[in-house]
């Protein structure tokens, strides 16, 4: 289906990081500029740890990059990723506008 940009195990990850409302508000911040692990923590009402699992699950999609700087967790947009992710998203897209326009091709020849 969507073909060429990523492998089947890249996709599930994808899709199961931005299935999930806390990890896509996670990556909307960091697009606006990087953060640490405990900063963006603070702004959740969940504990650190659990933030942090849902910076690692962002990591393995590649929408974010975390370095360490000093004691601190830097979590940044891993932008190519973000990129990668909107063409994918923007394949899909095309695919259902063609299967409409088919559908539609099918009901106006009847």
């Amino acid at each position: 289906m969507v073909v060429g940009l990523v492998s089947d195990t890249e996709l599930d990850r994808l899709f199961q990081a931005l299935a999930d409302a806390t990890r896509r508000d996670i990556v909307a911040k960091v697009l606006t500029g990087e953060f640490s692990v405990s900063g963006l923590a603070a702004g959740y009402e969940m504990s650190f740890a659990a933030v942090q699992k849902h910076v690692a699950v962002l990591e393995r999609a590649s929408l974010v990059v975390k370095e360490k700087h000093g004691r601190e967790q830097m979590v940044r947009p891993h932008l190519e990723g973000v990129r990668r992710a909107r063409r994918l998203l923007d394949q899909y897209e095309m695919l259902w506008q063609q299967r409409m326009e088919r559908i539609q091709d099918i009901l106006d020849a009847e």
